[in-house]
């Protein structure tokens, strides 16, 4: 699994986030993000920290639901499976996570991002 998680490691640094990059722009995405509403989940999928709205849930979905289709394209060009490309695509998402952002810890609490580097799956490339 360590290649593959290498190669999609690869694609991934090509740029294949921009849909992450895209949901940035969104105010209400950044508003969700800085009030630690939403946060990155090891398995390169968006998470609600605690309860959300209905909006909030459905901002969530749609973003998830178009990583999701980014990650099936690329996996296929990387030769990688979905979960494995979405799984190193959390890895980075996690790693790129700034200051007081939340993201899930292997554990599955959510925890708020400090200076310290966060904790990450040790399979992380």
């Amino acid at each position: 699994m360590r290649g593959v998680l290498y190669g999609a490691l690869a694609a991934l640094s090509a740029g294949a986030l921009a849909v992450p990059a895209m949901a940035q722009r969104d105010p209400a995405y950044a508003q969700a993000r800085a009030q630690g509403k939403v946060g990155e989940k090891p398995d390169g999928y968006l998470g609600i920290v605690g309860s959300g709205s209905s909006g909030l849930r459905a901002m969530v979905d749609d973003i998830n639901i178009r990583r999701r289709a980014l990650y099936a394209e690329k996996a296929k060009s990387a030769n990688a499976t979905l979960q494995e490309y979405a799984f190193t695509a959390g890895c980075l998402a996690i790693a790129r996570t700034k200051p007081g952002e939340k993201y899930q810890a292997p554990s599955g609490e959510w925890k708020t991002r400090t200076s310290s580097p966060p904790e990450r799956d040790s399979r992380c490339p």
